[in-house]
This record gives structure tokens, sequence and C-alpha cells, in this order.
């Protein structure tokens, strides 16, 4: 992966006109609002517990460190890559559904990572923090391409949550050999991926994007992370064996992070070409072609305990992760970014009520346990 852009990329400047809102946006971000809260009410009745509206199975807590690039050039060097610094960081490993499911029922794998200690200018409604986060899924795009059509997918996952969990079982392999006919002849569906088709692989092993794009300074931007270290790289396509072990992907990260460290590169792609880099359809991947992911920063996580319920307690429990939790330099941007924020604050909020535990931004990761 390239370390320095090519000297063809010339980003583009941020202007307010890239974004378009919606009609009824603001309608639009309420009903979101109340479909997660509907989730996260039939999940807490169900368990006794709260968990997230969306991502709500956790698969590894990891305490890392990320190490920013010197020798940037400018357009890279902005934000919390502004110049050659350590920060602790939280990782959490998950997967997309409401409801806490059999590892069997294979989705797309996700990770957030909260990088903490960063100083400057934030986005409305994280004054006084000190916290990045960035929240990523397995694939270069997002399954919807605005705030409307991103409602309309969580609303069918509201109506399926806890229902038929056998059926789901059953749904999820034939999605899974649709989606290994599709690849075969070169082909992918997110659809498919995102329905329950996902192979049964080793999170550790795949490489994550925003999928949606965020500020970079003057710039606009996405971000991928790589694993790039031999111990997780041999990871990648590696199926796992789910047969009665419903938490297999969980007992999967445990396994490795018991014995080996991980090394992932965080990486940037510049926004150079808004017709073909649309902002406000968050469904289009940006060609690499166009503006590769060039990388800013390491990431390493030394051998540990990845779950335990002490941990649980502290990041499951007592953090939110949201793309809103930021410095002004990496404004979320579009419309499934913009109605994310209110709905991700009601769930934590609901999160906090339910469980009587305060979810707040840490200023230090020193008494993160294990």
């Amino acid at each position: 992966m390239n370390t320095m852009p090519p000297a063809a990329v010339a980003p583009l400047a941020y202007t307010p006109d890239v974004e378009q809102p919606e009609d009824d946006e603001a309608e639009t971000g309420r009903e979101l609002i109340d479909t997660m809260l509907k989730i996260s009410t039939k999940v807490y009745e169900d368990e006794g517990h709260a968990y997230r509206s969306v991502h709500a199975k956790g698969h590894g807590i990891l305490r890392a460190e990320l190490e920013v690039l010197g020798g940037l050039p400018d357009s890279l060097a902005q934000g919390v890559f502004a110049k050659p610094a350590r920060y602790p960081v939280v990782m959490r490993f998950s997967t997309p559904p409401g409801d806490l499911l059999d590892d069997k029922v294979s989705t797309p794998r996700a990770v957030a990572i909260k990088i903490v200690g960063v100083d400057g200018p934030r986005v409305e409604g994280s004054e006084g923090h000190a916290t990045q986060d960035f929240l990523m899924v397995n694939g270069p795009a997002f399954n919807t391409p605005n705030a409307k059509k991103f409602l309309g997918k969580l609303k069918m996952l509201a109506a399926t949550t806890d229902k038929a969990p056998g059926l789901k079982q059953v749904l999820s392999a034939a999605l899974r050999g649709a989606e290994s006919l599709v690849e075969k002849v070169g082909g992918e569906s997110a659809s498919l991926k995102a329905m329950g088709g996902h192979p049964l692989t080793h999170i550790l092993g795949e490489t994550f994007f925003t999928q949606v794009p965020l500020r970079h300074g003057p710039y606009m931007a996405k971000l991928s992370l790589a694993p790039v270290s031999p111990e997780l790289m041999q990871l990648t396509d590696q199926e796992l064996d789910t047969k009665d072990k419903p938490d297999a992907i969980r007992d999967a990260v445990v396994d490795h992070f018991r014995r080996s460290e991980g090394i992932w590169e965080l990486r940037v792609q510049l926004c150079v070409d808004l017709e073909r880099m649309p902002i406000e359809d968050a469904s289009v991947e940006w060609p690499q072609e166009l503006s590769p992911y060039v990388t800013v920063a390491r990431l390493v996580a030394k051998p540990q305990a990845a779950w335990s319920d002490a941990r649980v307690a502290a990041v499951n429990d007592g953090m939110s992760f949201s793309p809103w939790h930021a410095l002004a330099a990496h404004r979320p941007l579009g419309s499934v970014m913009r109605v994310r924020k209110a709905a991700y604050e009601a769930a934590a909020r609901f999160r906090a009520g339910r469980n009587a535990k305060q979810v707040e931004e840490p200023t230090s990761l020193d008494h993160l346990p294990d």
C-alpha cells in the first residue's frame, strides 16, 4: 500500500454545497430514532439487559496504540494525523444486527475505533471530549445510498429482531450458498452479505472501511483499516468452525490475542472527483484507481485478554461509539452520517438508563480492565 499519494492525486476542497439535505431529513432522523429504540426495547425485554440498537453483539474488545506516521504531505497530515504522535485506542469488533444471534447467522464484520487524548476544535455536541471515533465495516461502500433508504433497511431489521432464530440460521446458510455462487462468477453482493450471507470467516483477517465520507481537514475522505502483521494476514478468508459454537467469532478473537499481537494500517482515500466519488450517495465505492488508500498510521494491539466481564462492563456498557465523537477536522458528511448523530445519542441514553450505567467518553485508558 502506498505510504505517499501519487503526484496525480489532487484532493478537492470541501465546500458546503457538496452536501444536499434530503427532503424531510429531520423526519427521517426522528423515525430512525424510533426504529432504533424499538430494536433496543425488544432485545432488552428478552435479555434483561440493554444492548446497542445495531452492532449489539461484540466479538472482542482490545486496547491498542495508534502511531501517526511522520513525513506525511499536507493533504494527509490533517486532524488526528496532523503530526507524529502516539495515542491509546479502544477497538470493539462486532456484527451489525441488534439482537444477539448465533454466529451461524453470518453478517458483515465491523470494528469501532476510539482514539483517546486528541486535541483540537470539535464537532457540535462533542465539545469538551478528547476522543476521535472511526466506525468501519468490511466493505468499501455502505449498503444504502442515503438516509431514507438507511431508515428503510433498519425498519426491516427491526421487524425481524428476535423472530425465528432457527429460521435465521437456515436462511443464512442458503444466502451464503447464493453468495458463493455469485463470487464464483466474479461478482459480489453486498445485499446478500448484509442479509446473512456473509462467508463464515475470521473477523481479524478483514479489511474495514468507514464506507461513508468525512472531512479530512479542508478536504474530504474515506478511511480504511487493513491487517498487515503476518499473524493477521494469514486469517484473511480463513473459515471458522461454528458447529456448537454460538460465539465462534469471539472465541477466535480471544484465542488469537491470548498468544499473538495484531498490527493494522490506517489509510486515507482523498476525494478527487465528486461525480465518481459522491458525498451524498454512500452506496458508491470510490474508485481506487482515481485515488488510492494511503497509509497515515499504524495500529498495534499486544497480546491481551480480549473479552472479560470487567472489560465488557467498561466498554460495551460504559462507552458509546459514534462518528460524531470527532474533531471538526473529521466532521462526518452526507445524509447517512447526519441522521446518525441524534440516533446514536438516543441509543446511548437508552442503554445508560436501562442498565443504570453511565455512558461517557474516556479521557484516559489507564483503568481499562485486563
